[in-house]
């Protein structure tokens, strides 16, 4: 995938225990960039209890989740993510599902991410080494940008139905994908996708049947 997409030539994973205020059970796996013309920033992730949901400060990018949290079958998984500045060019976060292998070298997930421009993508992680888009970048007016504030907050859902699944922000769904090929298997770990020179607040992360 060509580096100005911003999204993932991101290797180098590395697994990083969370510590200090971190969430009790929670993991997190750093993907470190090598791109020279798109450099990580300094300094280590932060991922607090922050109020009644979670705050992530990424130099680096990572994907965070607890192991408890798996979904299976029908289901809607559904979270709140507020971009508290824009950063310096177009990086994704949102939600991460049917997630397997999290820790090792055959890590799989799906990822439903929007970014600060008003664009939304879907893509899949099979192994360390392949990222596949399933829907590119798409611009949506679904899609909250940074206000005056510099803030922006929007509401993200993945409903897996048995042989759909439809990818929704702020209530408009924007796109869907059958239950085949990559977007067959949605069973498994759900969790949280941050990239790299983003701080973000989660709340009301929750499945539901």
């Amino acid at each position: 995938m060509k580096r100005q997409v911003h999204v993932a030539v991101l290797t180098l994973v590395t697994l990083t225990p969370l510590i200090g205020q971190a969430p009790k059970g929670w993991k997190m796996r750093v993907d470190r960039s090598i791109s020279a013309s798109d450099p990580d920033a300094e300094g280590q992730i932060k991922f607090v209890t922050m109020g009644s949901g979670f705050h992530a400060t990424n130099p680096q990018a990572a994907v965070f989740w607890n192991p408890a949290n798996t979904a299976i079958g029908s289901y809607t998984l559904k979270g709140t993510f507020t971009l508290m500045k824009p950063s310096g060019h177009t990086n994704y976060y949102g939600l991460v599902f049917g997630g397997s292998d999290l820790e090792g070298p055959q890590q799989r997930y799906l990822y439903f991410l929007v970014a600060q421009n008003g664009t939304w993508l879907i893509k899949h992680r099979d192994g360390d080494a392949k990222t596949e888009n399933i829907a590119p970048r798409t611009p949506s007016d679904a899609v909250n940008k940074p206000d005056a504030s510099g803030k922006s907050t929007n509401t993200l859902e993945v409903r897996a139905g048995a042989d759909k699944i439809d990818y929704v922000v702020n209530g408009t769904v924007v796109h869907t994908t059958p239950k085949t090929g990559a977007t067959s298997k949605t069973d498994g770990i759900y969790g949280i996708r941050i990239n790299h020179l983003l701080e973000v607040q989660i709340d009301g992360l929750a499945m539901s049947k």
